[in-house]
């Protein structure tokens, strides 16, 4: 598989980040940017970097396209000759559904949306996957791929914009949550640095309790919470000023960009 990112800013290099450290081939990847300069470590490395998104196509049998919504139809329009029906098109851009791109298409070429978040850099993304319905015999070699990145879930494409906040804003909601967290044993004495590996570290023992037993978080909380204790005490008192409100208005206003 020769795998071409076109427009590859920080999602496009988390993808690489995540794919070269899993050991895929240098060689058999090829990314554009219009300005390829912070592009140039891997250029060392041996991907191929370039500003010409149309060598990056011919390249390629899956072609990534990492562009900007506003971006996306006229750098499809331009390349429209070189993305033939034996390409296989993996779209990160939010917003744009499979049907519009299909449109712009002179071609028969396969659709997929993907939607991970920079954890693919460290190969704990977790990424979403969907496909118009001429695409499904792709997803399995699309979901191999992104597995390399972390965890990956087929779902509805109607529920895309709703994963691009869920599962890619996410990061910025649970790292704005561990930032907090820091800031609050920095007033309980702790140095930054202690801060931060306590609440990085809580954050990920919680999160992999969660996903490996399959415990509802509730179940969880209930074991910590004794009677009268400390634990029980901050959680009301977070909930008491709105902690929960806030996160669940936050997520869903989010959302809202998208209607």
């Amino acid at each position: 598989m020769k795998v071409s990112i076109i427009g590859c800013g920080n999602l496009g290099t988390s993808l690489l980040d995540g794919w070269l450290s899993a050991g895929l081939k240098a060689e058999n990847f090829f990314i554009t940017r219009r300005n390829t300069d912070s592009l140039s470590k891997y250029a060392a490395l041996g991907v191929q970097v370039s500003n010409d998104n149309k060598k990056a196509v011919e390249f390629a049998n899956v072609v990534v396209f990492g562009l900007k919504p506003y971006n996306l139809i006229n750098e499809l329009q331009s390349l429209d000759n070189s993305l033939t029906s034996d390409k296989l098109l993996v779209s990160l851009v939010s917003s744009i559904n499979t049907v519009e791109i299909d449109q712009v298409l002179s071609n028969e070429v396969p659709i997929v949306r993907v939607m991970p978040n920079t954890g693919a850099s460290v190969n704990e993304s977790m990424t979403c996957i969907c496909a118009n319905v001429k695409s499904k015999s792709k997803l399995d070699s699309i979901e191999s791929l992104f597995k390399h990145n972390g965890d990956t879930i087929v779902i509805e494409e109607s529920l895309m914009d709703a994963a691009t906040v869920l599962g890619a804003s996410g990061v910025a909601f649970s790292l704005r949550y561990i930032r907090a967290m820091m800031q609050a044993g920095i007033q309980l004495g702790f140095s930054s640095e202690q801060s931060k590996l306590i609440a990085s570290q809580v954050v990920k023992g919680a999160s992999q309790l969660i996903a490996q037993t399959g415990h509802h978080p509730e179940f969880e909380i209930d074991r910590v919470s004794t009677p009268k204790g400390c634990t029980i005490e901050g959680l009301n008192e977070m909930e008491h000023n709105g902690f929960s409100s806030a996160l669940i208005k936050g997520v869903v206003k989010s959302k809202q960009l998208f209607d």
